[in-house]
């Protein structure tokens, strides 16, 4: 969906979720691929999925690692997204000479595809509960912050024993707010290429006016192709074209990796984040638009450079804006607190879980900590800087037994960890000058000017002048340079006369003490939860979904439309729908079509279905998810949700909320007459 991932998992973090088991209303549920609700669909639905079938959808989907999903859809490895989730990678790939934002691309033959520089596509091939092993390893009378570091300790080790076994990507995920962890095992896809990509104008079509409304004509998808030794994939999983129309009522599935999901989260979790961190992440984020808009007015080209971020921040500031005002809404406060409110009344009734009751009080305790932690951050979001931060958390981190480190640097994710560090995309010194030097300013304003740790970073200089000294003294744009650094270790560290990493050294005390302080609150939270998760497993049952945590889920909903201001939405569109709202809005440039579509115009078949919405459960992350019928073809490709669905991250809703999509009919329609890509349309699902 819109809310571009790669953009959104940084401020997903801001927002830390706690993972709980909730019982699902109407199509609500985003369900583990080893736990399907079987008789759920069966009774609602009459249909009960196979497990050839889930097997087979599971490993036909893929993960991005710049944040989003995607699918397999031919058996040469063909993949397909959206075009805001391979943004990141036509960003990268772009030059004053080559704009693949607002041109476009198709490679004609193989040898034409361009070779993204650090992506990496997971496919997930396993899943094995791995609870019992870790819950062992936590002594029952351990301490907030023992208990942390013997989890994370137990699930480093657990992670490199499968990695040395398998050889696959290894992660340990925690479920149901502890009460389960699981280890998935991907096959990862480093050799990624584009194969082809619409215009901005065709895929972000309406802009920000359109975006995360309905009606909505969009062509935001993007084709690329995954390599295996410097060949196409030969691969036995991917997904069939369906060459239909969707029709309403008709059932689908999506399935992709939603980010994070607060569903579990008490009231007064729900304030902070109305009250406190959610004004906090959007005065951030209207502070960054205006940077990256004042940057690009420096010409076409700086218009370019900034163009990406700039879509970025400004897709997560609407979303931010629309999950608070679901949050300011006080039916939504009311709706949360009538549930909680019997849940607390049935737990204090119950002798055996009324002692689970001080857990609300935790949490609540738990946000006003967090609300006074607002600010405390030395974090100076630059590309240089957060490489140089990297190389002296690594060095240092390196010099640790595997099992004592933090999380990121930990033997299991170190390939992927090192192809973005030692990544070959452009980096943009006037860009990046402009945004440290922003970031100075805005750490004085957080800590006061008067502050010590201020005065070092400074050394005498105001924020712009120290930024450009920064800047243009370091070397951790050149490639050579990084590796060198990762290969020398600490010594390599210690000698580095590079004033980027000197900063980064200088900051190093104070990132690890704000580091260890969050990370006790959100031990101390996740053991609340656990315990919530627990009165409600006993009150409620063991159905539902574990809350979101960007790994595979599989959700299910209708094609169906919805009424708003009185008037009843269709759930599909077309193309000549796409013409008409152009004309309808001659003379905005965020509704002019591409010239391609106004030249192919003749040739296309207005009738067919270009968008739809059902009434699937997603959030941010699904971005570039396959929709599947019950035949599990590929029928539609998930980019957005329309205005009323931002409440989806707390609280689900059918009523007007709706998954947004590109139909795979239109798709094809607009490859075949409009970009003369007969021959990779032929390809599609075969």
């Amino acid at each position: 969906m819109n809310r571009n991932y790669h953009f959104h998992g940084l401020m997903f973090a801001l927002l830390f979720s706690a993972s709980s088991t909730l019982p699902a209303r109407g199509d609500e549920g985003m369900y583990l691929f080893n736990d399907l609700p079987t008789e759920l669909l069966s009774q609602r639905y009459g249909f009960t999925p196979t497990q050839q079938w889930a097997d087979h959808l599971r490993l036909s989907s893929v993960r991005f690692n710049s944040g989003g999903s995607g699918s397999f859809v031919s058996s040469d490895g063909l993949v397909l997204t959206n075009h805001h989730v391979a943004s990141d990678t036509l960003h990268k790939l772009s030059t004053p000479e080559r704009n693949l934002i607002d041109d476009g691309y198709l490679a004609k033959t193989t040898r034409e595809e361009l070779k993204a520089p650090d992506l990496e596509l997971n496919q997930l091939v396993a899943i094995e509960d791995v609870t019992d092993r870790v819950n062992e390893a936590v002594d029952d009378n351990a301490s907030i912050d023992q208990a942390a570091k013997q989890r994370r300790a137990v699930m480093s080790t657990i992670e490199k024993e499968s990695l040395d076994e398998t050889g696959l990507r290894s992660d340990v995920v925690t479920l149901f707010g502890g009460a389960k962890y699981h280890l998935y095992r991907y096959k990862k896809f480093t050799d990624v290429r584009l194969v082809w990509a619409p215009e901005t104008k065709a895929a972000f079509f309406g802009g920000d006016a359109d975006n995360f409304e309905y009606p909505r004509y969009n062509l935001d998808a993007t084709i690329m192709r995954v390599y295996e030794h410097g060949k196409p994939a030969k691969l036995d999983h991917f997904l069939r074209w369906n060459d239909d129309p969707l029709g309403e009522g008709e059932l689908v599935f999506v399935s992709g990796n939603p980010g994070r999901t607060q569903r579990i989260y008490t009231v007064d979790a729900l304030k902070f984040l109305r009250d406190d961190r959610i004004p906090y992440v959007l005065d951030y984020l209207r502070r960054k638009e205006i940077l990256m808009q004042q940057f690009g007015l420096e010409g076409n080209e700086a218009t370019r450079r900034a163009r990406d971020e700039l879509f970025g921040i400004q897709n997560a500031r609407k979303a931010y804006t629309g999950m608070l005002a679901g949050l300011q809404n006080p039916q939504t406060i009311f709706e949360k607190q009538r549930r909680e409110q019997e849940l607390l009344d049935a737990v204090k009734q119950n002798p055996e879980l009324a002692e689970l009751a001080a857990a609300w009080e935790e949490v609540s305790a738990v946000q006003e900590e967090k609300a006074d932690m607002l600010g405390e951050t030395v974090s100076l979001r630059s590309r240089f800087f957060d490489l140089a931060m990297e190389f002296v958390l690594l060095a240092a981190e390196d010099a640790k037994p595997n099992d004592e480190r933090l999380r990121e640097y930990t033997d299991a994710g170190r390939e992927s960890f090192l192809q973005d560090l030692l990544s070959t995309a452009p980096i943009y010194r006037d860009l990046e000058q402009a945004k440290l030097a922003d970031e100075l300013s805005r750490l004085i304003e957080l800590r006061g000017g008067d502050d010590e740790l201020i005065a070092k970073v400074l050394d005498g200089k105001g924020p712009r002048d120290r930024a450009a000294e920064l800047i243009s003294n370091s070397k951790l744009d050149d490639v050579e340079v990084r590796k060198a650094l990762v290969d020398g270790g600490q010594s390599a560290i210690a000698s580095s006369d590079d004033p980027m990493i000197q900063l980064a050294q200088m900051l190093e005390a104070e990132y690890r003490r704000i580091r260890s302080k969050n990370e006790s609150l959100d031990e101390r939270e996740r053991q609340a939860y656990a315990e919530i998760t627990r009165a409600v497993t006993t009150i409620e049952g063991t159905g539902g979904y574990p809350d979101a945590t960007f790994t595979l889920r599989l959700a299910f909903g209708l094609v169906k439309g919805y009424q708003q201001d009185g008037k009843h939405i269709e759930p599909t569109t077309n193309f000549a729908g796409a013409y008409e709202h152009a004309a309808s809005h001659a003379g905005q440039t965020d509704f002019d079509l591409p010239e391609s579509w106004m030249t192919a115009k003749s040739r296309v078949n207005l009738d067919t279905q270009l968008n739809f919405v059902c009434t699937a459960d997603i959030i941010g992350g699904n971005s570039g998810s396959p929709v599947v019928n019950r035949s599990g073809e590929l029928v539609g490709l998930i980019f957005d949700g329309n205005i009323q669905s931002l409440t989806s991250d707390y609280l689900y809703s059918d009523v007007q909320g709706r998954a947004v999509s590109v139909s795979a009919v239109g798709i094809k329609e607009a490859l075949r007459s409009i970009y003369g890509a007969e021959q990779l349309a032929g390809q599609l699902g075969q």
